[in-house]
Order: structure tokens, then C-alpha cells, then sequence
């Protein structure tokens, strides 16, 4: 049997199986439909966070030790205080004293991009998020959602101090500052002013973090699988939830941040002096059928160290903004301490060997191409160019033992003929390795192309769908690279294609298919008789992948499909020039030369597979032999 087609199709099968697992879960069963109103995951918020987004009208008593008084609700009729620079404008409420609102004025949602509106991105929305402090007093635990809060020092559009005040001048003070100019970091501060003597010594501050994550993308499906809470354990590895489904999960140990995550935007809470304690986090799926906008609800609650001397006040720092993995990784710069964010994990690159491809060449080279301001059609097809070239020599070594294979067919087929009973399968088979050895020739060699393209193609299956550079880039007909290119919309859900069909899946499938065929005729024509025989199954199962990755992919983005696309027809077109430009006659020629000078060395042994068939063969005979002799 063709070892090469056999190790080739099973790395294929397996990456095909390691896609299906990491990348492509099934989707949940749509939720059954009640005639309640309100939807799963609004039912599963807290009763406090739902206090931030009713409108209060008076203060609520800070148990025993703040006075109710009208006066400074009736002072203070407008309850939001606005942030904002060149990126982004954030609302903090004077209910609760947290933010509320936050929009990314470079970005438009999806919607808003194909009806032409120039609305930028409601990331962070107070009807569907919130954020609650809690502290420990004497008196029990308070909620800052359930109070309101006096703005009572404002710098501009990048300061601003709330402050909830008690009656003996005692007060709890949150400041803001957002970064000037073009910055995505809020810094918020806690401190105590006063309130030792209400505050329950040595307590942390609990933190309680929730959002309804809507759908910004074209489509639910694709954008869903990347949307995920993301979390940094100190001096740790980055850490997520699982993406498809409902999942629960408690962080084994302190945490630097926690992200709510979805594929090209993130709202992050950060300690840059101390650490999250405690924090557990909730994710719960929202289907188009129970909520449709919504993709899921997340849910984080965690404690942090608070001072209620005053002495030091608790740091956070909040990033909201896109995925971008250099732009993340440039937020190390705002650190507080020695530890790095690697905020760039945000940005999931693959496994080790897949991560080291994109970190160190996919990223360099995308972002060059892009700052020459290419169509990103373009930059993804001198990629693929570029990536052909890097590995043509290999994939020529390749083809060329497939073809030094070819021309020793006649020969091959003379060994199968000489031992035609299956008894002899080892003989046959050590023959077979030692006329390969004898003239030069490795029935390996085929395989390293495909361990060096596989990475690849891996690399960029994880590149692709993470670069929102590719957000909402047009390129032939398909209007966004970043989703899937509907050349055709069946308005109604079918079960394993959806509700359209894409081009770009279209010619990549029929271009997968070309090259199996190419490819499977070139093992037939290196194979014998009964190797050919040997191999139906796994050709025919080659044929069979274009059509799995059909249902795969067709709800993939435009930009993967259209780079899967260029690359199998760039190596369509490689296995047809080699083919045109090969010469058997004269590759007959020099094999017959390398079995000359081999027959005339007297030292030249087998090697690698023919010297360990030669071994084990010679095994066997010594075990048949000594079960000869205990029969006597």
C-alpha cells in the first residue's frame, strides 16, 4: 500500500475532524417559544443590575449613615455625564455612577454599513448592560446601582468625579479619565473619602459586570463562534469560555482581566495594580429564535482589594475597542505595574506552531501589504502568491518522487507479479523498498509538502476570520470580506447550507475538487495494480471532501473561502506545470544511473524504511524457524 497517500489522507481527515471540534460545534437547539415576554437571559440578571437601568428620581438612603434629601436630586436633573476623544464617546450615569453607554466612532455595525448610515457602533448599550459595586459596611452590604451620584468635579470631556455623599460629609468617589486623542482606556478610580467609619474593615469591593452582547455582523453564526468571555490568569496562560452553547466557569486563581468578547470587538476590565479575586463568570447562548440582534449574555462577578482608609484608592482600567491584534498589544503601554495585559491573546491566533505562523509572518506581512492601502482582495492574493513560493521547492521534491514512482512502475508491477500469494506480503514489500532504495528514490518524500502547507492553511483559518481589517472591505462581489457573500438568499432556513449561498465556497469546493482529481491521478499512475485496488476507498473518500467542506464553509466569510480559493488553484496550477515541464525519459534515465552506481558499491546498505522491512523480515524468519524446530 502507498504509505504517502495513506499518511497525506489521514492528516487531511484529521485536520478536517480538529475543525469540526475546535471551530465548528453544532449549534444549540433553538430554545422553545412561551408566551412569556421577557427573554431567558434578561430573566437571569440580578435584581440590582436591573436597577441601574430604571430612572431614579430621588437617593436612596445609604443605609444608616447617608441622608435622604431631595435637593440634590432636584439639583441635578440631567443623569448622564459624557466622556469623550477622537474614538470614543462614553456616557457614565449618574444612577449607579458607572458607565452606561460606550460607542466606537470608527466602526458601524453591519446594518448601518449596508444602508449607508453613518452611525458609529453602540458597543457598551445601559438597556442591555450594566456594571455594580458593592462594599461591605457596617450596616450591611450596599449597591451603587441603587444610589445616585452627584457629578461633583468635571475636566473637560476626559475627567469627571462622581460622588455618592453622606450626611457627615463622608463620601465614596469614582473617577474617570479617559485617554486623549485617539485612546480606547478609561481609567476608573475608587477611593474611600471618609468612610472608614462606616466601612467594614480589611472587606474587598465586589464587582458584578453583566451585557446582553448584540449581533454587530451579517451573520449569527459565524460572528457567534468567535464571541466568547475571555479572562487572563496571573502569571498564566489566557484563558475563554466555551464559544458555542451555555457554559459556567469559576478562574482557578487570580485574574488580570476579563474580557466580554465578540469577534472584532471587546469590552475589557482590567487590574493594573492588584488582581480579581473570586471571579466566576456566566455564559449563557441567545438564539435568533428567543431574541433576535442578540448573540449571548454575559455575566462576571468578582472581588478586588479596596482601602476604606482612603489611603489608596482601587485602580481599573476598561479597553473598549476593536480585536486588533496590534493595537491590543500596544496597551501595555498604560500598565501600572511590571505585569504585561497581553491583551493581544483577545486575538486567537491557533495553536503553538499555527500562532508562532501568523504572530511572526501572517500579522508582519498582512499589515505591510495593507499600509501600501491594497484592495484587501489584493493583499490576500500576493499572500497566497507569496506562500506558493515559499513552498514550491518542497512541493517540486514531491512531485518529483510521485514521478520517479511513475516511471519505476513497470518494475513495481514485475515484484507484485513475483509474489502473488499473500503469504509472501512481506517479501513483497521488502523487495519493493529495496528497488526504491536502489535507485534513489523515497516513497516519503510526497508527504512533506503537505505537513509544511497544512500549518498554513490552519494559520490562516485562524487569521482570516480574526483580522477586522477585513471588516467590511469589499472585493468583487462579495461587499464584505468579513462575512459570508450571499450571491443567492433563500429566505428561508435549510438545514446544513442556511438561509444563502455563497460563490466564493462555490469555486473553492470546485477547486478542491479539481486538484483531488489531479492529485489522485497522479497516484494512480504511480501505483501498481493492486495498490490502485488497495487505495479506491481513500480517492474516493478525496472526492467526498469538497462536498463536507461545502457544508463547512458556506457560511464561512467571503475572505476565507476567496484565500482557500487562489490557494488550491495556485497549487492546481503548480501540479500542472511541474507535470508539463517533466521529462520521464530522462527521469528513467538518471534513477537507472543512481541504480548503477549503487549495484556497483559493495557497502551500499538499505536505509530508513527498506533497512527496517529488511529487519523485520529477517525477524520473522528467525520466529518462523524457531517454531519449526519446536515442532520437532
Amino acid at each position: 500500500m502507498d504509505k504517502n497517500t495513506v499518511i497525506g489522507l489521514v492528516l487531511i481527515v484529521a485536520v478536517l475532524i480538529g475543525f469540526s471540534y475546535f471551530s465548528k460545534s453544532e449549534q444549540p437547539a433553538p430554545q422553545p417559544q412561551t408566551t412569556q415576554t421577557t427573554q431567558p437571559a434578561q430573566a437571569e440578571q440580578p435584581k440590582e443590575v436591573a436597577a441601574t437601568t430604571a430612572p431614579v428620581d430621588t437617593v436612596t438612603p445609604f443605609k444608616a449613615s447617608f441622608a435622604a434629601t431631595d435637593s440634590v436630586a432636584a439639583a441635578d436633573k440631567d443623569s448622564i455625564v459624557v466622556l469623550e476623544n477622537d474614538n470614543l464617546t462614553i456616557h457614565v450615569n449618574k444612577h449607579g455612577g458607572t458607565v452606561s453607554d460606550v460607542w466606537l466612532k470608527g466602526y458601524r455595525s453591519y446594518d448601518d454599513f449596508k444602508n449607508d448610515t453613518q452611525a458609529p457602533l453602540h458597543l457598551f448599550d445601559s438597556k442591555n448592560a450594566a456594571l455594580n459595586l458593592s462594599l461591605q459596611t457596617t450596616a450591611g452590604t450596599i449597591n451603587t446601582a441603587d444610589y445616585r451620584f452627584v457629578a461633583a468635579e468635571q475636566k473637560g470631556k476626559n475627567e469627571v468625579t462622581m460622588l455618592l455623599q453622606a450626611a457627615d460629609s463622608t463620601a465614596l468617589a469614582i473617577t474617570y479619565t479617559l485617554q486623549e486623542g485617539d485612546g480606547y482606556m478609561l481609567t476608573m478610580t475608587v477611593a474611600s473619602r471618609g468612610l472608614g467609619r462606616h466601612l467594614a474593615a480589611g472587606k474587598p469591593l465586589g464587582i458584578h459586570w453583566t451585557q446582553k452582547i448584540a449581533q454587530h455582523e451579517k451573520g449569527y453564526d459565524f460572528e457567534n463562534q468567535y464571541s466568547t468571555i475571555t479572562y487572563k490568569l496571573t502569571g498564566d496562560d489566557t484563558e475563554k469560555l466555551r464559544e458555542m452553547g451555555d457554559d459556567e466557569e469559576v478562574a482557578e486563581g487570580d485574574a488580570d482581566w476579563v474580557a466580554f468578547k465578540n469577534q472584532y470587538f471587546s469590552s475589557v476590565m482590567i487590574a493594573p495594580t492588584s488582581t480579581f479575586r473570586g471571579l466566576h463568570m456566566v455564559s449563557r447562548q441567545i438564539t435568533p429564535e428567543a431574541e433576535a440582534g442578540f448573540l449571548k449574555y454575559y455575566d462576571a462577578q468578582a472581588e478586588i482589594p479596596f482601602d476604606a482608609t482612603g489611603k489608596q484608592a482601587t485602580t481599573l482600567h476598561f479597553y473598549y475597542g476593536p480585536n486588533s491584534f496590534n493595537l491590543l498589544k500596544s496597551m501595555d503601554r498604560y500598565k501600572l505595574g511590571t505585569k504585561d495585559y497581553d491583551l493581544e491573546d483577545l486575538v486567537y491566533l491557533g495553536w503553538p506552531i499555527v500562532r508562532w505562523i501568523n504572530r511572526f509572518f501572517t500579522i508582519y506581512v498582512f499589515d505591510f501589504l495593507t499600509r501600501l492601502g491594497l484592495p484587501m482582495g489584493i493583499v490576500l492574493l500576493l499572500i497566497t502568491i507569496l506562500l506558493r513560493f515559499i513552498v514550491y521547492v518542497p512541493t517540486r521534491k514531491s512531485f518529483l518522487s510521485s514521478a520517479k514512482m511513475r516511471v519505476l512502475r513497470p518494475k513495481v508491477d514485475e515484484i507484485s507479479r513475483k509474489y502473488p500469494d499473500k503469504a509472501d506480503a512481506m517479501k513483497k514489500q521488502q523487495e519493493m523498498m529495496a528497488l526504491y532504495s536502489q535507485y534513489g528514490v523515497s516513497p516519503m518524500g510526497g508527504c512533506l509538502p503537505m505537513l509544511i502547507q497544512m500549518p498554513i492553511w490552519i494559520a490562516m483559518f485562524n487569521f482570516v476570520p480574526n483580522a477586522i481589517e477585513l471588516r467590511q472591505q469589499g472585493f468583487l462581489w462579495a461587499d464584505d470580506l468579513s462575512t459570508y457573500d450571499s450571491v443567492i438568499n433563500f429566505g428561508t432556513h435549510i438545514w446544513g447550507i442556511g438561509d444563502h449561498l455563497s460563490l466564493f465556497c462555490l469555486l473553492f469546493c470546485a477547486t478542491n475538487l479539481l486538484y483531488s482529481y489531479m492529485t489522485i491521478r497522479q497516484q494512480r499512475e504511480s501505483m501498481s495494480g493492486e495498490q490502485a485496488q488497495q487505495m479506491k476507498f481513500m480517492q474516493w473518500m478525496m472526492y467526498l471532501m469538497p462536498v463536507m467542506f461545502f457544508f463547512m464553509f458556506n457560511k464561512y466569510s467571503a475572505g476565507l473561502n476567496y484565500y482557500y480559493f487562489i490557494s488550491l488553484l495556485a497549487s492546481a496550477l503548480t501540479m500542472w506545470y511541474l507535470r508539463r515541464t517533466t521529462d520521464d525519459a530522462k527521469l528513467l534515465e538518471q534513477l537507472e544511473a543512481n541504480y548503477r552506481a549503487n549495484k556497483n558499491d559493495p557497502n551500499k546498505k538499505p536505509k530508513g524504511l527498506a533497512a527496517r522491512l529488511e529487519a523485520l523480515n529477517k525477524q520473522a524468519a528467525q520466529m518462523d524457524e524457531m517454531r519449526k524446530r519446536g515442532k520437532r
